[in-house]
């Protein structure tokens, strides 16, 4: 008779695989055992979670709002009296060739002065003057989505062209829209590190009461000699889920929130004759939230039964 085989035990990481995998899923079991509570918390994180997520959106939303508004930020060329019309349109298109350049007009000062005419009331006062006083001025307009410094680097180089006697750049109020969203980001990320510790103090808060439910259990498991690390991966794990679910719940909101101002953004716009629609989360941003309440549930869970673990000893 042939002699069996001895049966050899899987490798140490095999068995530590195994053993992550089975409390993995132990602790989504116990989870799902009381979906209630479990749902209240999930809530309570998602909450806390979608408002600095909510804020970072809507300013997104206004910072893609203001490349639109960028179209409205031109340069005014006025030229001066010696260029005629001939070299200041040839002037017109050779701006047009510039990358940074997005659209060129010429306006003569025959077309300037038939203009301020229409639009000031002083026709008969202009009618005295023996000669036109108003130059000729080109509009520049620059490429959408240029930054401000590359728009300030654009309107330097226009303003030194023999031909220009005076350049004008009317994008200061843009510049404010930046400053104050700059410093609303600022803003926004503080908040969301205030409430980062509102999201560790609740899964916290809540781990411990597992721990206190479980105590038996810890003082059997290290009676028989189970390490700290042992005990504790199941609770590390339940603030993974805790995390998870509070994400995708945030998630949920978000998009809830976008469906239903999605309409009135749209008919806002269209009342400017603009087709600017509300921006959803980037696939980053919904990255970087799921990391953060994976995180947050991780380190709470970590923090608190490695605390509370040191006061559980057999008697």
């Amino acid at each position: 008779m042939a002699r069996a085989e001895a049966v050899r035990p899987p490798a140490w990481w095999a068995r530590a695989a195994q053993d992550h995998a089975r409390q993995f899923f132990q602790s989504l079991g116990l989870l799902t055992s009381r979906p209630l509570g479990t749902l209240m918390t999930a809530l309570v994180i998602g909450v806390t979670l979608a408002l600095p997520a909510s804020l970072h959106l809507m300013l997104e939303n206004v910072d893609h709002l203001s490349y639109g508004w960028q179209r409205a930020v031109q340069a005014s060329l006025f030229l001066r009296d010696s260029v005629d019309e001939p070299r200041g349109r040839a002037l017109a298109q050779q701006l047009d060739a510039r990358p940074d350049v997005d659209a060129v007009s010429y306006i003569s000062r025959e077309q300037s002065l038939a203009d301020f005419r229409a639009r000031s009331g002083f026709g008969a006062a202009l009618d005295e003057l023996d000669h036109n006083p108003l130059p000729a001025v080109i509009v520049v307009t620059p490429t959408p989505g240029l930054s401000g410094q590359a728009v300030e680097a654009l309107h330097r180089a226009l303003a030194q062209l023999p031909e220009v006697e005076i350049a004008q750049m009317d994008q200061q109020w843009l510049e404010r829209v930046h400053a104050m969203l700059d410093l609303a980001r600022r803003g926004v990320w503080l908040f969301a590190v205030l409430l980062g510790f509102a999201v560790v103090v609740v899964v916290g808060n809540t781990i411990r009461l597992d721990i206190e439910a479980r105590r038996d259990e810890i003082v059997v498991l290290k009676l028989i000699g189970a390490p700290d690390a042992f005990i504790r991966r199941p609770f590390l794990y339940t603030g993974f889920w805790y995390g998870l679910f509070g994400s995708f719940v945030a998630l949920l909101m978000l998009y809830v929130a976008l469906v239903s101002l999605s309409g009135p953004a749209r008919t806002l716009a269209g009342a400017y004759g603009s087709d600017i629609q509300l921006l959803g989360p980037s696939a980053a941003a919904v990255l970087l939230l799921l990391a953060a309440g994976i995180g947050l549930g991780w380190i709470a869970a970590g923090w608190t039964v490695t605390r509370h673990l040191r006061a559980i000893e057999p008697v």
